[in-house]
């Protein structure tokens, strides 16, 4: 069956081993086997590298921060040029982001932020667009988990 994974942060952490969010790496590079060898696409969403892009400007060492940064800068262009694993998705347009925007105060009072909020939106999309494969999140986050759609 063909499919299609959503890359949460959680996951695109560990894939980019960065320090003290890589605890899954052995189990998260197993799955990217499996996957790729199945040919799931996988693609990453503008949330996960926004908050990627975070996480390894908040690194305490200079010299981490840095290497980090390279490697994620180097990883985001190979996506966006088709030499990656993953596609990164096409940015969001004003109606959708007004869309997220009219749904983040439930989603804030179940704890789920922004950016939980708009991997979720673009679950949906693409269960829309590609109503005959598998979507669902790739993602270590319990909540993000659930969403999985096969046909």
């Amino acid at each position: 069956m063909r499919a299609v994974a959503i890359v949460d942060t959680s996951i695109f952490c560990n894939l980019l081993n960065i320090p003290m969010m890589n605890s899954d790496r052995t189990q998260v590079m197993e799955a990217l086997e499996q996957f790729i060898e199945e040919e799931i696409n996988l693609l990453l969403p503008m949330a996960a590298v926004y908050e990627t892009g975070n996480h390894i400007a908040q690194l305490s060492e200079g010299r981490n921060r840095r290497r980090f940064a390279k490697l994620f800068v180097e990883q985001v262009k190979k996506s966006i040029a088709g030499d990656a694993p993953w596609q990164v998705m096409q940015l969001p347009n004003l109606e959708e982001v007004g869309e997220w925007l009219n749904r983040f105060p439930d989603s804030a009072m179940r704890g789920a932020g922004m950016g939980d909020l708009s991997i979720v939106k673009e679950w949906e999309k693409m269960r829309r667009k590609t109503p005959n494969y598998r979507v669902f999140i790739w993602s270590l986050d319990s909540d993000l988990q659930g969403y999985d759609y096969v046909p």
